[in-house]
């Protein structure tokens, strides 16, 4: 890898295109060289451990393997705790148990846990991490839609906390936060200049990657952050030319690279092959920056041997059984970022429309392409309606709604300040929230399918419906009547969680990880759904694509006896129209 010149590299993009296997590698191969790096994930839904087979958390350590690399998860609910800790502490003699109970209570939201992330990652960037001086410091950010925001939130803070000195609940008391209004405005200053930061932009060789990485591109050029470069990876090159799968692949390859949006051809590029093999361990990492490595390897994977044809049912068994005995229900894929929660979510709001049922197909993600696959099958169902929860609309959407609420009778220097305080980055949580459980309640009389954001940030959003939930009862007299959000998503006869997932070591424990969570909140996912599989494409013949069909078998069967009683699959399909190849596949 050639020596970075800036201090800071950020590793950002859609889920799923590989941002973590390359940061690691690229922190490996900068702490090879004699540097010292410190490898760092905002990612709420961080695989560190998984992929550099180390344990990560949230305390700095060196990295088994290497000398001079060394690792940190910025835990959100941790960074959160010690958030609130650190506002309540200067209050404590001053106030009563009540009002530092009542505070805490403000703070405990979705919106404190991504300030408090930042305020972490802040640190670093200004210098005010004085424990362990590092050359260069690798950060793995988390997909594209909170990577934004994250990156955002330096210039938003700082802006709010100087024009709203009376604060807001999610922020705390604003005197908690004056001692860092100078850090806030050091951060936008290095992120935006070229001799601190440089930002990978990682895509993929299909086309919604690349418009990912385009849109990505665009938005960090407009916040100023210019220092940027193009990792196209897992470039597929076919090794036996008579397999039309292999040929077909690297054709649609070559055909989607060569449509690259304008402005990321203008980047500095750096493309990286598809392997054998998952880039898991400092070994297999190492490789991707050591070509002769990277063959050993290879030989060593390489598939001589016909992997064994998986039968698993496909999509339109999957909604056999969704619409059995019902006409109405909420539907949701989650997942890992990348797994293809979009193409899943469309392909069964299209079969159950189909079938002549109301379907209401909806998105909380940011960063969906919806109507980029809809539109590939022409017609659309007269009974399917597509919404998209957009982040900015809905909260503008939401400020004038609550200004006309709270803005009757008040003077203009009170409007003034109400709408001040709805300046609060947190506002746009609420706001998401408040579409999210519009569309819960149409479950009652159609069938609802939402495609969720990534992991971290449905977690988040699921947090939120929780804390209304628990707010709700608390103080509602009629909470024995009333059925909030949360309380759908708990009940099995109203919701089907379905989680997607790709038959990989990692997509796949991040899902379990996922499967926990929820059940730890009440929520039980209904089934798993693997996608792009190749264990279920029949007469694969080229030599790289039957090893990774081969080293699919053991992770599906894994699913199926210690994860899920019910598991659903996608064929892997090469095709440019991607959501008419699914809903007629047959496995």
């Amino acid at each position: 890898m050639k020596k970075p010149e800036t201090t800071f590299l950020f590793f950002t993009g859609k889920g799923g295109v590989g941002k973590t296997s390359l940061a690691c590698a690229s922190a490996i191969a900068l702490a090879d060289s004699g540097k010292r790096v410190l490898l760092i994930s905002t990612d709420p839904a961080s695989n560190l451990t998984d992929v550099l087979e180390c344990p990560v958390n949230d305390k700095i350590r060196r990295v088994a393997g290497t000398e001079n690399l060394f690792a940190l998860n910025i835990d959100p609910e941790s960074a959160a705790e010690d958030y609130r800790n650190r506002v309540i502490q200067p209050l404590s003699s001053a106030a009563s148990a009540e009002e530092i109970n009542k505070i805490r209570e403000d703070l405990s939201g979705a919106c404190t846990t991504e300030i408090a992330s930042f305020d972490e990652f802040s640190r670093f960037i200004s210098g005010e991490q004085e424990d362990n001086k590092f050359d260069t410091v690798v950060f793995d950010t988390a997909p594209t839609g909170h990577t934004l925001r994250l990156l955002e939130l330096p210039a938003a803070w700082s802006d709010f906390s100087g024009n709203n000195p009376a604060g807001a609940s999610c922020l705390g008391p604003a005197s908690a936060l004056k001692s860092s209004r100078e850090r806030y405005q050091t951060v936008v200053e290095k992120l935006r200049d070229a001799s601190f930061s440089t930002f990978f932009i990682v895509a993929r060789t299909d086309l919604p990657s690349l418009k990912e990485a385009s849109r990505t591109s665009s938005e960090l050029a407009r916040l100023g952050m210019k220092n940027q470069s193009l990792y196209i990876n897992g470039v597929f090159r076919a090794l036996d030319r008579k397999d039309p799968l292999a040929v077909k692949m690297e054709s649609m390859a070559e055909q989607q690279l060569h449509s690259m949006p304008d402005n990321l051809k203008n980047l500095p590029q750096k493309f990286f092959p598809l392997l054998p093999y998952n880039l898991l361990g400092i070994r297999k990492l190492r490789s991707l920056f050591d070509p002769a490595l990277q063959q050993q390897i290879s030989v060593e994977q390489t598939g001589r041997k016909d992997p064994e044809n998986l039968n698993l049912p496909g999509i339109s068994e999957l909604c056999e059984e969704l619409c059995r005995g019902k006409k109405n229900g909420l539907i949701l894929t989650m997942g890992k970022g990348g797994v293809g929660k979009t193409i899943a979510a469309s392909a069964i709001a299209l079969t159950l429309a189909g079938k002549g049922f109301e379907v209401l197909l909806t998105t909380t993600d940011p960063a969906a392409h919806i109507r980029d696959f809809i539109s590939q099958t022409g017609a659309i169902p007269p009974t399917l309606t597509i919404e998209q929860i957009n982040p900015k609309e809905e909260t503008q959407r939401y400020i004038e709604k609550i200004m006309e609420q709270k803005g009757q009778g008040k003077t203009k220097e009170e409007k003034k300040l109400i709408f001040e305080d709805l300046k609060s980055p947190c506002t746009e949580e609420v706001a998401v929230f408040n579409a999210f459980s519009k569309a819960i309640r149409q479950a009652s009389r159609k069938f609802v399918v939402i495609d969720t954001a990534p992991t971290g940030h449905t977690l988040l959003l699921l947090d939120t419906a929780g804390s209304y939930h628990r707010e709700i009862l608390k103080n509602n007299p009629l909470a024995g009547k009333l059925r909030t959000p949360y309380m759908a998503l708990q009940d099995s006869d109203v919701s089907r969680i379905i989680l997607v997932t790709l038959p990989e070591t990692t997509p796949v424990r991040e899902a379990a990880s996922l499967q926990e969570d929820l059940k730890r909140a009440g929520i039980r996912p209904w089934c798993w759904l693997i996608n792009q599989s190749l264990s279920m494409v029949k007469g694969i013949s080229d030599p790289l694509l039957k090893s990774r069909a081969t080293a699919e078998t053991a992770i599906i069967q894994e699913v199926n006896t210690r994860h899920s009683e019910r598991a659903f699959g996608i064929p892997f399909l090469a095709e440019i129209n991607l959501l008419p190849a699914v809903l007629h596949s047959n496995p």
